[in-house]
């Protein structure tokens, strides 16, 4: 991230000695929706006051480099970026060249696929739980994050609440300085599904350093991950949106839950360019799924009609789509597979 076009000269010419490709954004803006997801980030000199300013969050890996010269204030608040290093040229040039060599993003990234109700009780937290179940079914390693501190729980909707793990507000206590493969290990997981929830007795706004956090941990070392966002988008849901590879709205077959709906997808679109709509019934006014989405201004993603299965399910402590049969299991399937699907060649990764 740098405007500086003989620094940036200077760090293309030292990528390209390590092996690796890069992402350039000239300045904290452009570089938003990338900055979470990415293995490795360079802030340059001339940018690291922006970004204090726009108030980017700490997240691993993270390196201010610049001239020698140019350094001063980029001392001053390297601390507060979080940054790990502050490396000047050219006398830091080989470092730079084996941070590069590392090829830290040389495995595929894990897929983010973010889900937000239309209204309140539209059954956002019931699908991510059903995504979550149905990749891990599919073959897919999979984190779940409950990213919404006004929901009843996706412990809850798994029927893991008596499984042993780190949640949130014991995350939020590290500042986010988590090792990816520690926090996965430490977080509650059975098989290749790993969850992250919020405590049972604490009410807990996450914190985005926690969320960028997590969010290197999932690309690094799940293949899918699957995060409920809440409706009212604070800094850690907007930086998952922002990560995100496309965003599922659910939607209640109803005239004001749609009206609701697109206002939301009015903010979420602001992050997220890949939105579709699941219309879930029933439509009391005989809505149609078309009709919702198309009022909504979204392709339409899929519907689900209830299923007395899922609710019992869920009062037993069973997640939903855990036996793979019926409407939930099926559109969970289908939303997996586009997600995974290899943009180039077609191919399922």
């Amino acid at each position: 991230m740098t405007a500086d076009p003989d620094l940036l000269d200077d760090l293309l010419r030292l990528a390209a000695a390590g092996g690796t490709e890069v992402d350039v954004a000239t300045d904290p803006v452009a570089a938003r929706g990338r900055y979470a997801a990415a293995p490795l980030v360079l802030i340059g000199a001339d940018q690291a006051t922006a970004c204090l300013r726009a108030r980017l969050p700490r997240r691993p890996r993270t390196v201010i480099v610049g001239h020698t010269a140019e350094l001063e204030r980029a001392w001053e608040v390297a601390e507060s970026l979080g940054a790990e290093h502050v490396a000047a040229l050219p006398l830091a040039e080989p470092w730079l060249v084996d941070r590069f060599a590392e090829r830290l993003d040389a495995a595929v990234p894990g897929r983010i696929l973010a889900v937000i109700g239309g209204r309140g009780g539209a059954g956002a937290s019931i699908l991510a739980g059903a995504l979550a179940v149905t990749a891990v079914r599919t073959g897919h390693r999979t984190l779940l994050v409950d990213a919404d501190p006004m929901g009843g729980g996706l412990d809850l909707v798994l029927g893991w609440e008596s499984v042993d793990g780190l949640r949130w507000p014991a995350l939020a206590e590290t500042g986010g300085r988590v090792s990816p493969p520690a926090l996965l290990q430490a977080l509650p997981h059975r098989g290749d599904l790993v969850l992250l929830s919020f405590a049972r007795d604490q009410m807990l706004a996450v914190p985005s350093e926690a969320m960028a956090t997590t969010l290197d941990a999932g690309r690094r070392g799940r293949d899918v991950i699957i995060a409920d966002l809440p409706r009212r988008l604070d800094d850690a849901a907007a930086l998952a949106l922002d990560a995100a590879d496309r965003a599922i709205l659910i939607v209640p077959a109803e005239l004001r839950a749609t009206a609701a709906a697109t206002r939301i997808a009015a903010i979420a679109g602001l992050h997220c360019p890949d939105i579709a709509v699941v219309v879930r019934g029933p439509a009391p006014g005989r809505l149609k799924a078309s009709e919702v989405a198309r009022s909504i201004g979204l392709p339409l993603a899929g519907s689900l009609r209830p299923e007395a299965a899922v609710c019992r399910a869920l009062e037993n402590g069973d997640a939903p789509a855990a036996d793979g049969r019926g409407p939930l299991a099926e559109l969970s399937k289908r939303l997996i597979r586009q997600l995974t699907q290899d943009e180039r060649t077609g191919v399922p990764a």
